[in-house]
């Protein structure tokens, strides 16, 4: 994966300030070429530094405004039978292989209480799935971010 400078980070920050901007707009508030802002933002593409835009997207925007969290415990004989089930699984939106207790921590998203009960039991009727837990997020603290990371590289190599 590539790793970002500053003025990567200042590309950054300048489309979070105004996502309509273009790229010659961007390029003349940071003082650089429209050409390097392209090139720069088509190598984050590329190299898995940048996600995609739908990535962004409110679960809200789609119906789905309940975000739960499930941790499994699975079977390590059946770790990609229990991979390919819960990636099959529209609404698990995000999911990550664990240290401790888990095995895997899923982020789930639904429309109510009653879809995020249809989507545990599919999670838990997956192959390979031994112990399920599911929390309910009730409130958002601290919203996914990287902006802070990304004026602390913008002013450290200035």
């Amino acid at each position: 994966m590539h790793s970002l400078d500053a003025v990567d980070a200042r590309i950054l920050l300048a489309r979070d300030s105004s996502p309509e901007a273009s790229l010659i707009e961007i390029g003349a508030r940071l003082g650089v070429s429209r050409n390097t802002v392209h090139a720069r933002l088509k190598r984050l593409r590329d190299s898995g530094a940048l996600d995609t835009p739908s990535a962004s997207l409110s679960p809200a925007a789609v119906g789905r405004p309940l975000l739960a969290f499930v941790s499994l415990s699975v079977s390590q004989q059946q770790i990609d039978s229990v991979h390919t089930a819960i990636g099959a699984i529209p609404e698990v939106v995000e999911a990550h292989t664990m240290t401790g207790d888990a095995d895997l921590m899923l982020r789930v998203v639904a429309r109510d209480t009653v879809d995020l009960h249809r989507i545990t039991q599919a999670i838990q009727l997956a192959p390979g799935v031994q112990r399920s837990s599911t929390s309910i997020a009730t409130t958002e603290v601290i919203p996914h971010r990287m902006s802070l990371l990304l004026h602390r590289l913008a002013t450290d190599d200035a």
